[in-house]
């Protein structure tokens, strides 16, 4: 699958990446990983930090996947509003799920704290927009939704808008406990740590096949065999070609980042914005002073159309960032298209499988990956710990997953 046309920004932050070698023998271990993007270095960090012998491959460079991609937004809120959650899941799932988001914000806090590769992780306030003035209403409900259930949260009218930003909106919902990151950065710093930890990671290194065995599983590569009592599937939107999930879906998104802006100052905390209107625009500002702004998600172009579509859409979501900041000088430096998957339900699958024993499924469908891939891994090395979480129910990869609004 291809997963990403143009000229994504990440790489061009980490001169000086690791590089790790190609499988070329048979070895065993306790866990093995199969997919070295965000979902797989951050569960290699938590099972190596407990002390479980784990095994990283990934088919392409690590990092250079789905994550190469990703924008770097940090958020517990989700694209489907908590209120919406509620009315689908119940008021005790719907809740939890959230919770689970906001406690993994505080886990990806706690984590880049102690990484040795500046991952650029940097606190940050949401701005979340009324696209029109219809959506008022449902922002109001969700403010008080979110206040009912202990979650920091601001309802800003037109005029506070229009005095901390130079554009105007109905209104907004202003939170706290978000973050930016470098996701390529982070990728990298987690698995140098997990390396320390005792890890093994081999790039260029395909899975062929795996045989599920009565006390573990064998995965297959061209090059040698790795025997593993648990396997975490942490291939991303690729999961699509091993199973076939009816709850999810793929369709393009699209990115740019802009040339550095000498002046940011109207860009009040340089907060994560985005919008309630679907397809959505997002944005963010970077330590270097770019601009970085996605969406506009539609039905994936033909495979000859996607890399000039990158560009032409690039072009509408530089149109878009200048009626929010009229700024000068406003050029897109790089600009890239991505595969993107999400589900009907509106929550990532997470856990096992009844046809892959031995084995589990780390899928972080949704606006929100690097959130739910921190939720992932955290319950999925309980799980193999021998500490398996009620939670996993929530993201069951064999619930019945039906269309809802967000």
């Amino acid at each position: 699958m291809e997963l990403i046309n143009g000229n994504p920004f990440w790489p061009t932050t980490l001169q000086s990446n690791s590089s790790y070698p190609v499988l070329e023998t048979n070895l065993s271990c306790d866990t093995l990983i199969i997919g070295g993007g965000m979902g797989g270095a951050l569960s290699a960090k938590l099972l190596t930090e407990r002390g479980i012998n784990t095994i990283v491959i990934d088919k392409r460079k690590v990092g250079t996947g789905s994550s190469l991609a990703n924008a770097g937004l940090l958020q517990y809120t989700n694209d489907k509003t908590l209120t919406s959650c509620i009315n689908t899941f119940g008021e005790q799932q719907g809740v939890r799920f959230y919770e689970l988001c906001r406690y993994a914000m505080l886990q990806l806090t706690e984590i880049v704290s102690k990484l040795e590769i500046d991952p650029c992780f940097v606190p940050r306030t949401s701005l979340y927009c009324a696209s029109t003035e219809d959506d008022v209403i449902k922002l109001e409900e969700e403010y008080n939704t979110l206040r009912r259930y202990g979650f920091d949260v601001e309802l800003w009218n037109r005029q506070k808008i229009e005095s901390h930003f130079p554009f105007s909106r109905a209104a907004a919902l202003y939170t706290y406990g978000d973050a930016e990151v470098n996701p390529y950065r982070l990728v990298h710093s987690l698995l140098h740590s997990s390396v320390q930890k005792g890890a093994r990671i081999f790039e260029q290194t395909e899975m062929t096949h795996c045989d599920f065995m009565e006390d573990g599983v064998v995965c297959y590569t061209s090059t040698g065999t790795i025997r593993a009592n648990k396997v975490i599937f942490s291939v991303g939107y690729e999961t699509q070609e091993i199973k076939n999930d009816r709850g999810a879906y793929l369709q393009s998104t699209y990115a740019i980042a802009t040339k550095p802006v000498k002046d940011l100052s109207s860009w009040y905390e340089q907060s994560l914005i985005w919008e309630t209107s679907r397809p959505y625009l997002y944005m963010r500002t970077t330590p270097d002073g770019r601009i970085i702004a996605g969406g506009l998600d539609e039905e994936t172009p033909r495979e000859d159309q996607r890399a000039i579509r990158a560009l032409n859409r690039g072009q509408a979501l530089l149109k878009k960032v200048a009626e929010y900041f009229p700024l000068s000088n406003l050029e897109i430096d790089y600009a890239w298209e991505a595969t993107f998957g999400d589900t009907h339900d509106g929550l990532p699958y997470i856990g096992p499988h009844p046809k892959y024993p031995h084995s589990y499924f780390l899928e972080g469908y949704g606006g929100n990956g690097t959130v739910y891939s921190m939720i992932a891994a955290s319950l999925l090395t309980n799980a193999i710990a021998g500490n398996e979480s009620k939670d996993l129910e929530l993201f069951s990869l064999t619930r019945t997953s039906k269309p809802s609004p967000v």
